[in-house]
């Protein structure tokens, strides 16, 4: 199966840092390592969630990049570059495989629309019903990867 390259990961860790304690994202969701919701044996994490070593998040980011990994082979059904794999590994890790599923994004991929779907990264930067500077900066930064050549 396809993996999510460095670039991609490296967008993960970046816009997500770590954090060794449970945390409440923008959305009200608990959280951990680089963004997690889910411990590497899928089970969600919550507020009362034991502090996890930088190794442990690793394995935690390892088991959340897997998932979205895994949702990309089922929801896109035509070809995609390395470098698309990858900024859409780090926009599902960040909004979720469901909302991915019922996207514009997904539908317009699924047709060979690849330039629409590329415009679509900048309507997934608000958390909260609040535009976030962050999530301006990450969908930049995914929209860039996505249209980048493969070398």
């Amino acid at each position: 199966m396809r993996k999510t390259n460095e670039e991609g990961v490296e967008l993960v860790t970046q816009f997500e840092g770590f954090s060794d304690t449970v945390y409440t994202d923008s959305s009200g969701i608990p959280t951990i390592g680089f963004g997690s919701c889910f411990t590497p044996r899928g089970i969600r994490v919550n507020s009362d969630h034991r502090d996890i070593t930088f190794e442990e998040g690793v394995q935690y980011l390892e088991y959340g990049l897997r998932t979205c990994e895994r949702s990309i082979k089922s929801l896109i059904k035509t070809p995609l570059t390395s470098n698309q794999f990858s900024a859409l590994s780090s926009f599902i890790y960040n909004i979720g495989s469901g909302n991915f599923q019922r996207s514009t994004m997904r539908m317009k991929l699924n047709r060979g629309d690849y330039k629409g779907a590329c415009n679509e990264f900048w309507k997934w930067r608000r958390a909260g019903g609040k535009i976030l500077k962050g999530l301006v900066r990450r969908r930049e930064a995914e929209r860039r990867l996505f249209i980048k050549k493969d070398t």
